[in-house]
């Protein structure tokens, strides 16, 4: 299985199915381990990830590591915990600055094969609707608010959440339950896994 990890990988890494609808020279950007018992499943790196081709190397970062009660430490170890985003290269931006969606072609590629031979898998953060919609399927809700407030219903395997991007300030000052029940669902969780 490690060997089949390691060159799953390492084709990862070297993949070139999106140059021609990217902007720039693709850079996957993933973090695995067989061993890892949490998974960050995200949407896509931003530009700073980008450039520096370490996952979460930006504020998003800082918040979930703080949301996930860990170091840089505990989070950049694959051993731990593995980041595997639906697109595992900056998609762009649209007119308005934003980040373009995950590119689908990715997650159909490689994600199923990626799961696969990351058996030991205790818990899945879904961190947005891309992830929730993937890992989910037809258990999802009609909107991330409402697939974050059933979290109950997905543990003890997966726990959705809103993106940690500054972006998402109102949301979480409109929805203060997240951080009241999920955090320290989530931080109690993580702490158990990552011993």
């Amino acid at each position: 299985m490690a060997e089949t990890l390691a060159s799953l990988s390492s084709q990862i890494r070297q993949c070139q199915i999106c140059a021609p609808h990217l902007p720039h020279d693709p850079r996957p950007v993933v973090q695995v381990s067989s061993s890892a018992r949490i998974c960050i499943a995200g949407q896509a790196p931003g530009v700073r990830v980008h450039k520096s081709g370490i996952p979460f190397t930006d504020p998003s970062g800082d918040r979930l590591r703080q949301w996930m009660g860990v170091d840089e430490d505990v989070f950049y170890d694959a051993r731990r915990v593995a980041i595997a985003p639906m697109g595992f290269c900056f998609p762009g931006l649209n007119e308005k600055g934003s980040d373009l969606p995950p590119r689908k072609e990715c997650a159909k590629a490689w994600r199923a094969d990626l799961f696969d031979a990351l058996p030991q898998l205790e818990l899945i953060l879904l961190v947005g609707g891309y992830a929730q919609k993937w890992h989910l399927g037809k258990r999802a809700k009609g909107t991330l608010t409402q697939t974050v407030a059933a979290w109950r219903e997905y543990s003890p395997d997966f726990l959705p959440m809103p993106h940690p991007s500054w972006r998402n300030n109102i949301w979480l000052k409109k929805n203060s339950w997240f951080e009241e029940q999920v955090l320290p669902a989530l931080r109690a969780r993580v702490a158990e896994l990552v011993k």
